[in-house]
């Protein structure tokens, strides 16, 4: 039986190591605000020197809702960062809840969390929808934090006004998600760079794994790398 941490080397073996370290960066702070299509493709370069800028159907060309270019590139650069994040927590989160059962109850009346034998598609569809509610409306909390920038947007402009895309608001409720510990406060804008590079770098790797992982559960050899892993679900992925 393969076991969480089989799962994750696997998953690794099978990536590129380019994926997980941008090759250069920006020196300063243009590499992380607004920037032109240009722009755009030196920040893909530096992401990744293999693949380098890739847009299929011009995306970056068009002026979304009659913005500017410069407004369109934000919310695509924004999109990109926030999916990213998104997979990550799902492949993670994935692999926790294929290998492994919370331990504590997950109602008052002492009924268990799902047992990690189901498939985390499964598992979803048995959670209660008070527990899914929950979930929903703290990601709209967060998602309505992020976009007012904690009503300060005066200060710190919109992802698509020159704002930084990817960076979350700092506010007093709740500690800084992306460093709690204070970590990286002292860090360069070259660092800051670099960093924000190769998270992107795995967020695109965690987008092809977290679909990986549903493609080879519902549709059976699908992901020939993934047989004997995946565990058949036979119910609506994409249902909430």
């Amino acid at each position: 039986k393969m076991n969480f941490f089989s799962i994750i080397s696997l998953a690794l073996a099978t990536a590129p190591a380019s994926a997980f370290v941008s090759t250069q960066s920006k020196t300063n702070s243009d590499a992380l605000a607004a920037m032109s299509k240009e722009g755009l493709m030196d920040l893909a370069k530096a992401q990744n020197n293999v693949v380098q800028y890739y847009d299929p159907i011009s995306l970056a060309d068009r002026e979304f809702w009659g913005q500017s270019e410069e407004a369109t590139i934000g919310f695509l650069r924004q999109a990109e960062i926030k999916h990213g994040r998104v997979a990550m927590a799902a492949f993670v989160g994935y692999c926790v809840q294929r290998n492994f059962q919370w331990p504590f109850a997950m109602r008052l009346d002492g009924t268990p969390f799902p047992a990690s034998d189901m498939s985390p598609e499964a598992q979803w569809d048995n959670m209660p929808e008070e527990a899914k509610w929950q979930i929903l409306t703290f990601i709209a909390f967060l998602e309505i934090l992020d976009e007012s920038y904690c009503g300060d947007l005066e200060a710190r402009p919109h992802y698509m006004r020159g704002g930084q895309p990817g960076k979350f608001p700092e506010f007093k409720l709740l500690p800084n998600l992306y460093d709690p510990f204070g970590l990286f406060k002292k860090q360069s804008d070259e660092q800051k760079a670099r960093r924000l590079n190769m998270e992107v770098n795995n967020g695109r790797l965690a987008m092809l794994g977290i679909f990986g992982f549903l493609s080879a559960d519902k549709v059976e050899g699908s992901v020939p790398l993934l047989k004997g892993i995946a565990k058949q679900y036979d119910g609506d992925i994409m249902a909430p």
